[in-house]
């Protein structure tokens, strides 16, 4: 429930403090006097868009804050562990806290904690629910009316059994459905390396062939200009025809000026060392030269242009770098890589035995779920003629004559059965079934939702509800059943109801006016007996209040203990 509830500078409040009790919590005051600024208050607490016109002129900044009681309340609870926002000191109690400054900036605190506004309102829906004529209500979301139908009338027990069975296949599902993958994946691979492999095994490639090949590529690739530089350079050492008349060589000339040396030497009996030595060098090279002149010719004499073989190669050559380019590997790993993938390709193996356990116990699952949410779904179809049944009498009784409420029901297989619902509600029996959400009128989707909420608070606990004006459009004897079902719907629920019907109001029991102050400030009190008559009169009579209008109010709060009465 709201306990406290604390408003600073905003708009034509400057300070409110109210306390709150449990029940039915009545809120009354003239037209003007801040009823709306009130709930617009409370509001912001809860999350919704505010900007710089929320503050009270010449103030800095709104601050709204609300103490709430969650001791009973597990689904805030669980939000707040969850997001490690529960407050230590006492985990029965939330605060929740909004601050707008002028410039229209916005904070929001939960017990302390500085949070996002979609983390505030996400808290906010298991907290406090707020009926205004014509704003969103959570009632009219189907999952919000499939929950009223399950708390009213369906055993937990059973719920819990249809969504455990429903998370067990769906885990099931999953991990078959990764398997299923995992599987796909590996025959893909395993198909994919065979392939390498029959293209590697056509290449047939030797370890070192590669270097082979390229060695051997490029001498037929380049023998013209070889043989060119080699004939010439054999012309320069070739010794020659003796006989001929043709130029010495290069060798020849170096010989024979050695030999002209050693005769000069010889004849002039002057052996010099340094001389000597330098012939024997001379002498040396000659033979190395002529032992190069030797290897030279050789060479030359294998060296044969081949074009047929070097196109042989060169189509070996593209070949190998084609499938390294496309393994990206280098051209002379692509040996080693057809032996390592050889190796994966008989190594591997795909043992479909587990998929196909996976793929009983799934289907197994499935069964399961499926009986048990057929069970659930005929509960659920047998509580639904009920629930509907008497919330039509309900609307009846608030003055929608001929109002009937109407379950249909759809096929949405979830963790929460076979069902989806949606309440589909008649005004006027010349008019079809139309969902809630489409009712034109926002006095009838008030007082409808107000019948769909007092049935279901018999079964289960809502959270604080606030009705901005439910009254609207009803009076006499309807404004009295319409206090009684608040009565009726207080006694499961804290329920804040601003309303203009005395009859409404008397049935309260707590009584809050909303009045504006001599410098046009709005303020709030709780009445005392005596104060409440004086309010009621009013209501009953306008300002002139006279002793009829008093003891007709008086007569209206004796009357309260007959309210607590059923239908």
């Amino acid at each position: 429930m709201l306990r406290h509830l604390s408003v600073q500078n905003y708009a034509l409040v400057q300070t409110l403090d109210i306390e709150f009790s449990a029940g039915l919590s009545v809120i009354t005051g003239e037209s003007g006097a801040g009823k709306s600024i009130l709930l617009g208050a409370l509001g912001l607490v809860l999350g919704e868009r505010a900007d710089s016109k929320s503050v009270r002129p010449g103030a800095s900044k709104t601050e709204v804050s609300a103490e709430f009681n969650i001791s009973h309340n597990t689904q805030a609870r669980a939000f707040l562990d969850a997001a490690e926002l529960t407050d230590t000191d006492e985990p029965g109690r939330c605060l929740l806290r909004r601050v707008i400054s002028a410039e229209g900036r916005s904070r929001a605190f939960i017990n302390g904690a500085t949070v996002t506004l979609k983390d505030l309102r996400n808290l906010c829906t298991s907290l406090i629910n707020i009926h205004a004529q014509d704003e969103h209500m959570a009632l009219l979301q189907k999952d919000v009316q499939l929950n009223l139908l399950d708390a009213y009338g369906v055993d937990a027990v059973l719920l819990a059994e249809v969504h455990n069975s429903y998370a067990n296949w769906q885990d099931t599902k999953s991990r078959r459905a990764q398997l299923q993958q995992r599987l796909e994946a590996s025959k893909d691979r395993q198909a994919l390396i065979s392939y390498q492999v029959e293209e590697l095994d056509a290449l047939a490639l030797e370890p070192g062939e590669y270097e082979d090949i390229d060695v051997h590529h490029r001498r037929l690739a380049r023998a013209d200009d070889l043989q060119a530089s080699l004939s010439s350079l054999l012309g320069l050492l070739d010794t020659g025809d003796e006989t001929s008349d043709a130029a010495t060589s290069i060798l020849d000339q170096v010989r024979k000026l050695c030999a002209g040396l050693a005769a000069v030497e010889e004849v002039g009996k002057d052996r010099d060392a340094h001389l000597n030595t330098a012939r024997e060098l001379v002498q040396n090279a000659l033979d190395f030269l002529e032992e190069a002149n030797t290897e030279l010719g050789r060479y030359l004499d294998g060296l044969t242009p081949d074009p047929e073989k070097l196109n042989e190669l060169e189509e070996r050559i593209a070949t190998i770098n084609a499938l390294s380019r496309k393994h990206r590997v280098r051209p002379e790993l692509l040996a080693d890589l057809h032996v390592a993938l050889q190796g994966e390709l008989a190594s591997a193996s795909i043992d479909e035995s587990e998929f196909e356990a996976l793929a009983q116990e799934e289907l197994a699952l499935e069964n399961t779920f499926l009986q048990v949410a057929r069970t659930l779904q005929g509960v659920r179809k047998k509580a639904a003629g009920t629930f509907s049944e008497t919330v039509s009498t309900h609307m009846q009784h608030l003055g929608i004559k001929g109002g009937l409420l109407d379950i249909r029901f759809s096929e949405q297989l979830s963790a929460r059965g076979l069902d989806a619902v949606e309440y589909m509600v008649v005004t006027n029996p010349k008019y079809p079934a139309a969902p809630l959400s489409r009712v034109a009128s926002g006095g009838e989707r008030t007082r409808i939702s107000l019948a769909i909420q007092v049935v279901a608070a018999e079964q289960t606990l809502l959270p604080t509800l606030v009705l901005d004006e439910a009254d609207v459009g009803v009076g006499g004897k309807t404004s009295d059943i319409l206090g009684r079902l608040l009565r009726k719907l207080a006694g499961n629920t804290q329920v804040l109801c601003v309303t203009h019907a005395p009859q409404v109001a008397a049935l309260g029991h707590q009584h809050l006016v909303v009045a504006k102050t001599e410098s046009q400030d709005s303020s709030i009190a709780t009445l005392d007996k005596t104060e409440r008559v004086e309010e009621l009169a009013r209501m009953l009579g306008g300002k002139d209040i006279t002793t009829k209008t008093r003891q007709y109010a008086e007569e209206l709060i004796s009357l309260t203990e007959s309210s607590d009465q059923a239908l």
